[in-house]
């Protein structure tokens, strides 16, 4: 038993596949560890996937099943899909043998799915973790089965349950909470000038096509303004904008394939240029940032507008479309950077809506239903 008298000892959390799944899953994992020491967790992901690597980084165990998406197309791929989930099921069936946990955790993405079908099958006590403000496919199915399902924003009841439904935020890094303290560290960091206004572009871990090439065909009106960019340009775009920016004054640009230390980047950063994916916003509404979103169109059932929605309704963000980014978005950042009285608001209505306590509530509600 731990200290709040929970027997529990063994926990699975399971899905990934991108990091908007994989980190509040590492969150809710870090979280159970702190409430009780001796807990065992095994991640359950899918081969091949980010998950299989990012999960054994941070300490813990993680077996992957054959799952593959379904894909929108019709295309001969989907011909696998029934046998690779019947698959996936078959060794979920194993691993909840094998490992005996007293309740599992779904957080989303392939693995999820034939993992919490074959625990609640099982009798095994589940929960769900929804990090969209539009609830996935598999989560729809699985509501049905599970005993309760963590949502990150109000009005889930049009996809789930009432009943089931708790109002816990999306869990995210602790050390974001620091970011408030640290602008001396972080313009030092970037060797910024405090004197000057900063603007942080994020468009996730591969990049966002829109948002890079909407940057790029606007830098001379950043220069114009005297505004210092610290731009995140993803994976897949890094090295052309690197070459592309070899012909310019790059003295005020700092440029990144993937920043590692995002409480600094939110630190430095007056105004951010953001996608509105789920851990996105849940960081941006924790760091309490003045914010431009520019939803990905290239998302099952557009959720990233609909993620954006539920702050723009609150005046707590601005929302750019994807297709108008080119003509409007540096210009935005720009009106913004130079409205106090508006960044002062949006950062006040932000604020409001952030969940500190996230993975926590998440984790003791999974300690509850294990007892």
């Amino acid at each position: 038993m731990d200290q709040q008298g929970n027997n529990i000892s063994r926990v699975i959390i399971s899905g990934g596949g991108t990091g908007g799944h994989i980190y509040p899953a590492i969150a809710i994992a870090n979280a159970l560890r702190d409430l009780n020491q001796n807990i065992e967790i095994l991640f359950v992901g899918a081969e091949g996937r980010m998950e299989m690597q990012k999960i054994p980084e941070v300490g813990y165990q993680i077996i992957g099943l054959p799952i593959t998406g379904i894909h929108r197309s019709l295309t001969l791929k989907n011909l696998s899909f029934p046998f690779k989930l019947w698959s996936s099921i078959q060794k979920a069936k194993k691993i909840l043998k094998d490992f005996k946990p007293q309740v599992v955790v779904g957080v989303g993405g392939f693995a999820s799915g034939p993992l919490l079908y074959a625990a609640t099958k099982a009798g095994i006590p589940a929960l769900i973790q929804e990090q969209n403000g539009y609830a996935g496919l598999a989560n729809k199915w699985l509501a049905e089965k599970v005993q309760k399902i963590c949502v990150a924003y109000d009005n889930m009841e049009r996809y789930f349950p009432k009943e089931k439904l708790i109002l816990s935020g999306n869990p995210v890094r602790s050390d974001l909470k620091e970011a408030h303290s640290k602008r001396q560290e972080a313009l030092s960091f970037y060797r910024l000038d405090p004197n000057r206004p900063v603007l942080l572009v994020i468009g996730g871990s591969l990049g966002a096509r829109s948002i890079n090439q909407s940057m790029l065909s606007k830098l001379g009106l950043l220069k114009q303004h005297d505004v210092q960019l610290i731009w995140q340009t993803g994976r897949f775009y890094y090295q052309d904008i690197n070459k592309q920016l070899q012909q310019t004054d790059q003295s005020d640009i700092r440029l990144y394939e993937f920043i590692k230390d995002m409480t600094l980047a939110y630190a430095a950063a007056d105004v951010v240029i953001s996608r509105a994916g789920a851990l996105s916003i849940a960081e941006l509404c924790l760091v309490k940032k003045p914010t431009i979103l520019v939803p990905s169109p290239n998302v099952a059932e557009d959720h990233q507008t609909k993620n954006a929605m539920a702050l723009v309704e609150q005046q707590a963000a601005i929302l750019v479309k994807d297709s108008e980014a080119p003509e409007q978005m540096v210009r935005q950042a720009v009106d913004l950077i130079q409205d106090q009285q508006r960044k002062d608001s949006l950062t006040e209505n932000i604020g409001k809506m952030a969940k500190p306590n996230a993975a926590s509530d998440i984790a003791s509600e999974v300690l509850r239903l294990a007892s």
